[in-house]
Parts: C-alpha cells; structure tokens; sequence
C-alpha cells in the first residue's frame, strides 16, 4: 500500500481512524504510517489547501479547513435538506429491510460503491453504523429517527418486511453479518 492509499481513506472516512488501525489495514508499519501522515499533514495544513489532516495523539482525520467552513455548511445542508435521490432512496431500503448489514454487503446488492452515499444517509440521521462494524469493515441500520419519520414504532412495521427480510433475491451470496 501507498501513501495515496492512506490518503484515500482519510478523504472518505467521516470518522476518525488510530494510526494502529490505519497501520492494519494498509499492512505497513506504524513508522510508516506516522511518516506518510506527517508528509500529508505538512501537504495539507497550508493557507492555500481546503483541508486539513488533524492528529490528536494516536486519532487522525481529514476535514475542511476552517476558512472554507461557511461554503462547506451551505453545501451540506442543501445535501442533507434535499429530497433523497434514487441511489440514495435505494441504498436506504436496503438498509431498512436488510440491516444490520456490512457496506460490501450493500454494495454488492446494489452492484456499486456505496461510501458517498451511505455518508450521506448518515448526515441526514437516516442510517448508522452498528455495534458490530469494524474500521476494516462498517455495518449500518436504519436510526431511531427514520423508524420515528416514517411513523412506525420498529422497522418491522414496514410494509412486506418479513417476505423482504429473508428475500434471496436480496441476500447477498456470502453475508458477513447475518
């Protein structure tokens, strides 16, 4: 793995990563990991740059640098307050009829990259990801919020649930979580 491989996984990463875990996952050393996040955080962390790698001890992320904040939050809540499109719309269903599921579950149910979608669903509060995910591997379900929007008291309560739960049409050839 490569410094752009690190790099990548802090661009879509919406939550913070341990420089062990990030060590794991790119299977190279902690030294290595340390020198590839200080090369990014020297790229980064510069006036002219829109965003910012941020270290506190062993936890680092990537955000938006303070001076692009307002243009940032004007796009986001047109994002988050906007109707749901249709890839969005779908990945939402399968969450809600399939979840707990693992994003490479999703993605091989809908035959497509899920990362900036699912982001996007967790913005708005409509999914989460559960207990059981792992940095290697995320799992989502539906909130509270979606269940309590849609006027149901569980997610058991959408329509067809039962027959949609266990459809094989629906299930992946190798789930990891179910």
């Amino acid at each position: 793995m490569t410094k752009a491989h690190l790099e990548a996984l802090l661009f879509v990463s919406s939550k913070p990563f341990t420089t062990k875990g990030l060590s794991k996952m790119l299977n190279v050393g902690e030294d290595q990991i340390d020198a590839w996040l200080d090369e990014l955080t020297e790229m980064y962390n510069d006036e002219a740059r829109g965003m910012r790698v941020v270290r506190n001890g062993a936890e680092v992320q990537m955000f938006s640098a303070p001076n692009c904040r307002e243009l940032v939050e004007e796009f986001l809540k047109e994002e988050i307050t906007g109707e749901l499109t249709r890839p969005q719309l779908e990945t939402l269903t399968i969450v809600a009829y399939r979840g707990p599921i693992s994003k490479p579950d999703i993605e091989q149910i809908r035959g497509i990259n899920c990362t900036l979608i699912l982001r996007n669903l967790e913005w708005r509060g409509l999914v989460e990801e559960t207990d059981m995910s792992t940095p290697e591997i995320p799992a989502y379900r539906v909130t509270l919020d979606f269940v309590r929007y849609l006027g149901l008291t569980s997610v058991e309560e959408l329509p067809q649930y039962e027959a949609m739960n266990v459809c094989e049409v629906l299930s992946p050839s190798s789930s990891s979580l179910q």
